[in-house]
Formats: structure tokens, C-alpha cells, sequence
């Protein structure tokens, strides 16, 4: 009598691990993508407004007041008296300015 019982009583802890796992597949599944924080990559030659907006981490048709924070922001992160690089200071500055509209941007990108 107790062997049908238990036999049933697998059954069901079975089924309920296999949902609990079928609810967890589709929550990770279902997550936002990871969002990288700042640019990975080398320079073009001259830089555009993509690479400049990749640099500084917004979008190409940003406001100036946003595109001035993330500059502060991703300045904070390289800044040369903070251990920074002078190069990467002076790319992220340049971003900001072909951003801006003080520098005329490269070509397209591609």
C-alpha cells in the first residue's frame, strides 16, 4: 500500500521541480540584455558621432545637458590625476565636442 503512495508522492515533487524550473528558464529568458556601461573598442582615425556617442554612452540625438553629465560622468571614470590615461581624457573630451558640434564628425560610420 505504501509503495503506489510514495510512488505518487515522487510523481508530484517531480512535476513541481519541473514547473519551478520551467518559471525560472522563462524568467531568464525573459531578463533585460546586460547593458555594458562604457565604450569597449579601439578609435577610427577621425572619430564620427556614433563612435562619439559609444564613447560617451548616449544615444546620437541627445540633448546638450545630457551629453554634458555623461561627459562628467565617463570623465570621473579616466580623469589622468585619478590614474586615468591622458590618451583616453583626450578621446573622451573629443567625443564631447564633435557631440556638441564643435568639431565637424568623420564620415558615416561604415
Amino acid at each position: 500500500m505504501a509503495t503506489p503512495f510514495l510512488a505518487g508522492l515522487a510523481v508530484a515533487a517531480a512535476a513541481t521541480v519541473g514547473r519551478y524550473g520551467i518559471h525560472a528558464w522563462q524568467a531568464f529568458k525573459a531578463r533585460p540584455p546586460r547593458v555594458r556601461r562604457f565604450y569597449e573598442g579601439g578609435f577610427q582615425a577621425t572619430m564620427n558621432r556614433r563612435e562619439a556617442a559609444l564613447v560617451l554612452g548616449v544615444r546620437d540625438r541627445t540633448p546638450t545637458d545630457k551629453i554634458k553629465e555623461a561627459h562628467r560622468r565617463v570623465m570621473i571614470a579616466n580623469h589622468p590625476d585619478a590614474g586615468g590615461s591622458h590618451y583616453l581624457a583626450s578621446k573622451i573630451n573629443e567625443a564631447k565636442e564633435v557631440m556638441l558640434g564643435k568639431i565637424k564628425g568623420g564620415g558615416s560610420a561604415f
